[in-house]
């Protein structure tokens, strides 16, 4: 996903998303690799989308709830709208959230002696409480860039500033694998039995409604996954070729496996406590002084945010600091933020700890 030429990524800034955002944001939809059941290429959803994203901003929230933040990544060099990401406060608020649950089954005989152990899949709603980082697209243009980083952890600064509003726990999922043609192995050997549709049809149906509908027609018993065909196994678990970097960087964040999977291609649903992400845990506030930009010292890159909630803005800069801890930016980036000299602002470094891959211990 990340894979491409390089891009200067000066002027880049991630905001809330308006209205007049809208053309961009169903482009983004439309040409996102591969297509987002969370962010369909649906006029009428994506402006509900972006409805429901300013009532939320406009109202004081004390927990999580249905509301839904998107944002879009904006290219002020071009002037245009290059990425949008979003965050369901609570995923499952409105209809069950529904993921299917990787689970080992023992089957045991003392008269034969016998004693397997079977691996299933169940279907749960277990994530329905946590907050959902979702529906990220980003312009090809930009991948091999900053940008994407800069788009998908802008979240966090987000919510970094406002806890109140999420839960404890933030999850991500990922597309999961497709063969060559396109197709899902999971779903033709799962979902398929059960729905006349194909799977970009039936993503498409879920992301315009909704996926409640599954539970209705899908078993409720566990699934064998013997019974399924070896290329359905194979791809359990495993994310969409287009999106190995990001679920790299999402693992390097500090979000782990956990044993869910979506249920149309079994794409894998990582999870991460707020106090163990590396963005939430290393980010500082610090007052802002503006020099020239000429004058400004060489230092790491790193994400910057107003503390404004409507009017929320997060952009890349040097994390250049005087003595007594003031952050240094130009005219430029100060006007690009909105915030004036001595005003605060949120800083977290853009590098990343090295990526340890592992699974959620509370779920072992």
């Amino acid at each position: 996903m990340e894979q491409g030429a390089s891009r200067s990524v000066g002027h880049l800034l991630v905001r809330p998303a308006r209205p007049g955002d809208l053309a961009a944001i169903e482009r983004l939809a439309g040409g996102s690799t591969p297509r987002l059941t969370n962010l369909p290429a649906h006029r009428d959803r994506l402006e509900e989308r972006i409805a429901r994203s300013t009532r939320a901003l406009s109202h004081n929230v004390d927990f999580p709830g249905d509301e839904l933040y998107t944002f879009v990544l904006e290219d002020r060099d071009l002037g245009e709208i290059v990425g949008t990401a979003s965050i369901r406060a609570q995923a499952g608020a409105q209809d069950a959230y529904y993921t299917y649950r990787q689970e080992t089954l023992i089957h045991a005989s003392q008269q034969l002696n016998l004693r397997h152990e079977v691996q299933t899949l169940s279907l749960s709603h277990e994530m329905s409480e946590v907050s959902l980082l979702c529906a990220l697209s980003l312009d090809a243009r930009y991948r091999g860039t900053s940008a994407a980083t800069l788009l998908r952890r802008a979240r966090l600064m987000f919510i970094a500033q406002y806890p109140e509003r999420f839960a404890e726990t933030l999850g991500v999922a990922f597309p999961g694998y497709l063969d060559e043609e396109g197709g899902s192995p999971f779903w033709d050997s799962v979902g398929r039995h059960f729905f006349e549709q194909g799977y970009h049809e039936i993503n498409l149906l879920a992301g315009v409604r909704s996926k409640s509908f599954i539970a209705e027609v899908m078993p409720q018993f566990p699934l064998y996954l013997p019974l399924l065909t070896p290329q359905a196994r194979a791809a359990i678990g495993r994310e969409h070729p287009a999106h190995e970097q990001a679920l790299q960087e999402m693992l390097a964040e500090g979000f782990v496996r956990s044993r869910h999977v979506d249920i149309f291609d079994a794409g894998p649903v990582v999870r991460g406590e707020r106090q163990r992400l590396h963005t939430l845990t290393h980010c500082g506030w610090h007052p802002v002084r503006i020099r020239p930009a000429a004058s400004l010292p060489d230092a790491e890159p790193a994400m910057v945010a107003n503390q404004q909630l409507a009017d929320f803005r997060c952009t890349v800069a040097r994390y250049a600091l005087t003595p007594t801890g003031q952050l240094l930016l130009s005219e430029e980036q100060a006007a690009l933020l909105g915030v004036e000299e001595g005003r605060a602002v949120l800083v977290a470094p853009l590098a990343l700890p090295d990526v340890e891959d592992a699974l959620d211990e509370g779920e072992l």
